[in-house]
């Protein structure tokens, strides 16, 4: 599908094919079962521990409830990728209108960029409980949680819509095939005409700014936290404070570094194979919806309990048969 410009020979292209992983085009279907397990597994794993925070009413407190936010986001994050990618393994279903490539677009950066901008309202969260625990429940109430969210929302818009706002004003001429299993910026832009100088320039210093003063956020926190719960007194609450400090840590490590390493090798290793760019943004998207909510699950002393509780009474619900 095209549309033609003012009956002249340039050719915009107004739809695309989505080619998942084109040097395993012949085996495509050999890589349903695995993506989909992979997606089967993200989303019972994260609705597992959302499910856990809002049926008990003691985990109905701001920390919890953000883990459950990331944990939603996360599920959202997938269910982004994951049912395009299936389909562009398809030789019949994977066509794709230009519209919806661009809310595809969207919706991935926007959802990896909220993920990360929940990670710091998770640490003003815990730098507040941790540095002020006596005035944290007057501090950060209900309507405060509502209001950093909705500006952590409004940030990641603010990053991402300038970057597909002006992908929307690039002419594609140069093929109507996608050699990616979403609609990624970069793979978009490689069929473009003219020049996408200024594209390139605002995608990537908004890649930088936002990741750089994200990390400045999070480091100067993280090191008022460490700092302040080395002070505590109480060798129990000091472990408990260094615990969970550690759960967010372990959560934000494998977001920055698949996101910055990606970002890295797409720049540097330009001899890499098509399929290998492909592979490090499926790890930079999924790979932290896969993890979280086993970090959570795992090390997170009330989750975990109730988690072990669900898993007991599941158990004595399963029937036995009798000898």
């Amino acid at each position: 599908m095209s549309t033609w410009s003012n009956g002249s020979s340039d050719v915009s292209y107004t739809s695309f094919l989505l080619v998942g992983f084109p040097g395993l085009w012949e085996s495509r279907t050999l890589l349903v079962l695995p993506f989909l397990s992979l997606y089967l597994v993200i989303i019972s794993a994260n609705a597992l521990v959302i499910h856990t925070v809002v049926a008990q009413r003691s985990l109905h407190q701001p920390m919890y409830q953000l883990i459950a936010l990331l944990l939603a986001v996360n599920i959202c994050a997938a269910t982004a990728v994951v049912p395009a990618m299936l389909f562009s393994f398809s030789a019949h279903f994977n066509r794709i209108s230009l519209t919806c490539c661009l809310v595809q677009m969207f919706c991935i950066y926007f959802l990896i960029t909220f993920d990360c901008n929940i990670l710091l309202v998770m640490a003003l969260d815990r730098y507040v409980a941790i540095c002020y625990p006596l005035r944290y429940p007057d501090i950060v109430t209900g309507q405060l949680l509502v209001g950093l969210v909705g500006v952590a929302a409004a940030k990641s818009t603010g990053i991402v819509g300038p970057v597909v706002g002006l992908a929307s004003w690039v002419r594609f001429c140069r093929s109507d095939v996608i050699h990616h299993f979403a609609c990624e910026h970069m793979a978009l832009m490689k069929l473009s005409c003219g020049d996408i100088s200024l594209n390139k320039t605002v995608g990537l210093t908004v890649r930088i700014f936002n990741r750089v003063l994200d990390m400045l956020l999070l480091g100067a926190s993280y090191s008022r936290i460490i700092h302040a719960a080395f002070r505590i007194s109480s060798g129990r609450a000091r472990s408990k404070a260094l615990n969970t400090c550690g759960s967010h840590l372990l959560v934000i490590f494998p977001v920055y570094s698949s996101t910055i390493s990606s970002s890295i090798v797409y720049r540097v290793a330009r001899t890499a194979s098509q399929d290998v760019h492909n592979l490090l943004s499926t790890f930079y998207m999924l790979f932290p919806c896969l993890v979280n909510p086993v970090i959570y699950g795992a090390r997170t002393k009330e989750i975990r309990q109730h988690l072990a509780i669900l898993f007991q009474r599941a158990q004595l619900q399963v029937p036995t048969e009798k000898p």
